[in-house]
């Protein structure tokens, strides 16, 4: 007989805890067998749920942090120092605000409209979605019951926020980039990135490019977004859940090639930029009561562990500059699976 990871793991949850209830519990052995079972098709689900409900927004966070790592690909003076306050506009796609759901998809749960009726299928938001009135409805045992509203999105059609950006020329046309945003607040959410760069100018070495005012450069950067929403929570006898906050980490490592033209103090800039990103979730939210007697934000926690992914993605990014004596202001708009807008005022000495 093969046992998968998924099955190993859920034996262990169960002969795990089994002895825990037991302890805490004066029911008998064949009923607590019945309530861990069902524990852990409670935990599957909710692996499920919240793999679907957040994905979109980890996947948003990185256009997010990929936007306006380089203000100018064109070489700049020894220790030229740039300094920018940034406003990004991230616009959610109504395809990522909602998802559609099944009764059939669960092991636990059932979905019940306002009115406590059985509905399937149904369309439930995503992180980035709106508000819901359906409710997530299961039976741990004959006198536990857990009855939560789906979660609700933060109900945005696009997410701003600020962040600070600043750069130091540095020997042979590279030049040090980071950018850092303190942490933002959404609706039933948060949101911060940070990150470093490199940029090195390559048109130096084309002294026809030069004449022409054509800038060509490469940037290589590494940045950090975390996210977190609002998530479930109830009360059943053993306690508060303590899974009422879920948390996406994602790591990305950024390839950008960026081509421009000066007009006097206009400057256009193109952009691809090719970037891999390391998504991985959590269970954040305060200590449930539960947690004395089953450990099951840990063990949930161990459970997304599954849901772990990698992508790829290339973006386009068109940008636009303009010189105010040693004021920039800048524009840019950055396109692919979504799109997401940036403008800044930048002050160089």
């Amino acid at each position: 007989m093969r046992f998968t990871r998924t099955s190993m793991h859920n034996k262990f949850i169960k002969y795990l805890v089994i002895g825990i209830c037991l302890i805490f519990s004066s029911k008998s052995f064949s009923q607590t067998t019945q309530t861990l079972d069902n524990i852990v098709l409670f935990l599957n689900d909710a692996a499920m749920y919240s793999d679907k409900y957040i994905t979109p927004a980890t996947d948003a966070a990185v256009y997010q942090s990929s936007a306006g790592w380089m203000t100018s690909p064109k070489k700049r003076k020894l220790f030229a120092v740039t300094l920018g306050i940034y406003g990004n506009a991230f616009f959610v796609p109504k395809s990522d605000r909602s998802f559609e759901i099944k009764n059939s998809d669960f092991s636990f749960f059932t979905i019940q409209n306002a009115n406590g009726e059985t509905v399937s299928p149904a369309t439930v938001p995503t992180a980035l979605g709106s508000e819901t009135q359906y409710l997530l409805v299961g039976q741990l045992d004959a006198s536990n019951q857990i009855k939560m509203l789906a979660p609700n999105g933060v109900n945005q059609e696009s997410i701003v926020y600020p962040y600070l950006q600043g750069a130091i020329s540095l020997w042979k046309g590279f030049e040090l980039v980071g950018k850092y945003s303190s942490k933002v607040q959404l609706k039933r959410g948060d949101f911060q990135v940070y990150g470093v760069g490199v940029k090195h100018n390559f048109s130096q070495y084309f002294s026809s490019l030069n004449k022409k005012k054509i800038n060509l450069a490469a940037l290589v950067a590494f940045s950090k977004e975390d996210i977190s929403f609002d998530f479930l929570d109830t009360n059943t006898s053993f306690g508060n859940l303590g899974i009422n906050r879920i948390t996406g980490k994602v790591q990305t490592l950024q390839f950008q090639l960026s081509a421009s033209k000066e007009w006097k103090k206009f400057e256009l800039m193109f952009s691809a930029i090719a970037n891999r990103s390391e998504f991985k979730y959590y269970l954040t939210g305060e200590r449930g009561q539960i947690e004395d007697v089953i450990p099951v934000q840990q063990t949930l926690n161990n459970k997304l562990v599954d849901i772990y992914k990698t992508k790829f993605n290339g973006i386009g990014e068109i940008s636009g500059r303009y010189q105010f004596s040693k004021f920039y202001v800048q524009s840019s708009i950055a396109f692919g699976k979504f799109v997401n807008t940036n403008l800044s005022v930048q002050y160089e000495f």
